[in-house]
């Protein structure tokens, strides 16, 4: 019988993290375990820079919040650091922001699904959000040109819209007073 005691390695935390050489792959930890993405693809970009452009010039117009993009450390605790695609920190909520991360949920967090992250992008990170309070969540689908929208309801999120370009649907949120903008705006790449 082998009495010999295996240990799992301690879960990775916040000090850990910034350890990581800068080697031009996204890491994140979540509930103490690194998780390693490359460098997106160049369609994966083009939306992200599409998106983030129609966001931030909403933003600046309406004054109500701040958005940031990748790479940009969101910390929900010590055990879970992310670096979602794009994120909405309304005026409110503004304290959360510091120097060099944000400490604590965005209002808004957007992911764009590259291959190979689907689930943690719609599984993992999604139950993540969820649990510390993040009020909407969008997974934006490049492949399907969709975004799935999950708004928090009684401490749940539950699937508020599923917008489709083919469908010629536009984006409209409370968190976004204002702001609309059609789907193939999101998906153009020229």
């Amino acid at each position: 019988m082998n009495n010999t005691a295996h240990t799992m390695p301690a879960p990775l935390t916040y000090d850990d993290y910034c350890q990581i050489p800068d080697d031009e792959n996204r890491y994140e930890v979540i509930d103490g375990v690194l998780y390693m993405s490359p460098s997106p693809i160049v369609r994966h970009q083009l939306i992200l820079s599409n998106l983030s452009s129609l966001l931030w010039n909403w933003t600046k117009k309406a004054k109500t919040g701040v958005l940031l993009f990748a790479p940009m450390d969101v910390v929900l605790s010590k055990h879970n650091i992310v670096q979602p695609d794009i994120l909405f920190i309304s005026n409110e909520r503004a304290s959360i922001i510091e120097e060099k991360n944000v400490q604590g949920p965005p209002d808004l967090l957007i992911e764009i699904l590259s291959e190979g992250n689907r689930r943690h992008d719609e599984v993992r990170k999604r139950v993540l959000y969820e649990s510390f309070g993040v009020q909407e969540y969008w997974i934006v689908d490049p492949v399907l040109e969709t975004i799935k929208v999950y708004r928090l309801e009684d401490q749940q999120f539950t699937r508020a819209a599923e917008w489709s370009m083919e469908a010629g649907d536009v984006i409209a949120s409370p968190l976004l007073p204002g702001f609309k903008c059609p789907l193939i705006d999101v998906f153009e790449e020229g």
